[in-house]
């Protein structure tokens, strides 16, 4: 698996939620079009659990959490980027959202949520912010962020 491939697996779904608003519909659709049983959503989810494996995702770490950004904005994503977390039974530093943040859960073990979110997808709206959390286990979560926007608070 090349980060050019995991590009290419994540490219159906920027392709198909072109031009929606990033809001609780787009977490709909992202639920019916790409649900945990499609082909899609487990290309991608095992894309994850390779490139954890070779290297080049969740290549930093810091608090617990295993973390990296293997794609940065790209016309090719709708303007996205790509961030992996590995989380277990944590929370994560605040942050807001200035485009939006779309989320895709994949547990590992337990019955792990990400922000009360089990497999499958989470919406942020523009604006928004939290403090990103698994519990009940260990889930990889992956982050489309338009134009890669996202700001830490101090």
């Amino acid at each position: 698996m090349t980060v050019e491939e995991f590009q290419g697996l994540i490219k159906v779904v920027t392709d198909a939620i072109a031009d929606k608003p990033i809001d609780d519909a787009l977490a709909t659709f992202l639920n019916e079009t790409f649900s945990p049983e499609s082909e899609a959503f487990k290309a991608i989810e095992k894309a994850c659990h390779t490139g954890m494996k070779e290297g080049w995702l969740c290549e930093n770490e810091h608090g617990g959490i295993k973390y990296g950004r293997p794609i940065k904005p790209t016309p090719d994503l709708q303007g996205c980027s790509v961030d992996v977390v590995r989380m277990k039974d944590v929370k994560g530093p605040h942050h807001t959202h200035p485009k939006g943040e779309i989320d895709m859960v994949m547990p590992i073990e337990g019955n792990a949520e990400f922000d009360g979110q089990p497999a499958g997808w989470k919406v942020y709206g523009p604006g928004t912010a939290h403090h990103p959390t698994v519990m009940g286990g260990e889930a990889f979560v992956l982050y489309l962020l338009p134009d890669g926007a996202i700001e830490f608070t101090r």
